[in-house]
């Protein structure tokens, strides 16, 4: 009986030690489900979106060599209409291409306000302080911030569209220097997005937030896109083409 009451004891005093010493979950498979549900939450929320390019080191994933707009830029060339808000599809698309990222397709439920980031954190700190509503807010790439908002309508007559070429090439840079206002007919990547070199696309404030309305947002971002330009900041070019318009 000794025998027999010495192997039970120490059975139980080796099973803490063994509850110890399980494998902590897999942070990659934790990271996976996390994207997955922010991806489902932006398709629940309306924003449709399709699946894009993944950054492969420094390289895209896509097959065209110097790709000039890598990891950004849709799989498909039918992503305009392959955009979608369908969970099961958004699901396998998640599911069956763990390294892609995905765009959100703009100017069907929403618009998205592209801005430099300095002056992006500036016109957030100043909208913030002044009570107005700001949704959506990702910073891009470490050199952008994506104001996410409503789109400006759909009108009845198609030529009263204002197609994002315009957005992107205003009449003179004094008017919306570095600001990029994709609406019909362009894209962004959506959070969470992987980019070369361990950048990436990420919320800074998610879609729980309302989309506002953009005109809300754009005298402070122009004002703040203004005062970015006047500080000559390295490599600031108000003529720059906006991507993804650029790539293509």
């Amino acid at each position: 009986m000794g025998d027999g009451i010495g192997r039970y004891r120490g059975s139980q005093s080796r099973m803490p030690q063994w509850l110890r010493r399980r494998p902590k979950p897999d942070a990659a498979a934790d990271a996976g489900i996390a994207r997955e549900k922010l991806l489902l939450a932006a398709a629940a929320a309306g924003l449709p979106i399709s699946p894009a390019a993944h950054p492969v080191g420094y390289r895209c994933s896509c097959d065209r060599v110097g790709c000039p707009t890598p990891a950004r830029h849709p799989v498909s060339f039918a992503w305009q209409t392959q955009s979608t808000t369908d969970r099961a599809q958004v699901e396998r698309w998640v599911r069956d291409q763990p390294e892609a990222n995905f765009i959100t397709a703009t100017g069907l439920v929403h618009d998205v306000l592209d801005v430099p980031l300095d002056a992006g954190h500036s016109a957030l700190s100043r909208l913030l302080a002044a009570g107005i509503d700001v949704g959506p807010v990702a910073e891009s790439g470490g050199d952008r911030l994506l104001f996410f908002t409503a789109t400006r309508g759909t009108p009845e007559d198609e030529d009263e569209w204002w197609p994002c070429e315009l957005d992107c090439h205003p009449e003179t840079a004094d008017e919306h220097p570095g600001l990029r206002w994709h609406c019909r007919g362009s894209y962004v990547l959506l959070p969470p997005a992987r980019l070369p070199g361990e950048l990436g696309v990420e919320w800074l404030r998610g879609l729980e937030h309302p989309l506002p309305d953009p005109l809300t947002l754009l005298e402070v971002l122009t004002d703040a896109c203004a005062q970015y330009a006047d500080t000559g900041a390295e490599g600031y070019d108000a003529h720059a083409v906006a991507w993804p318009l650029g790539g293509r």
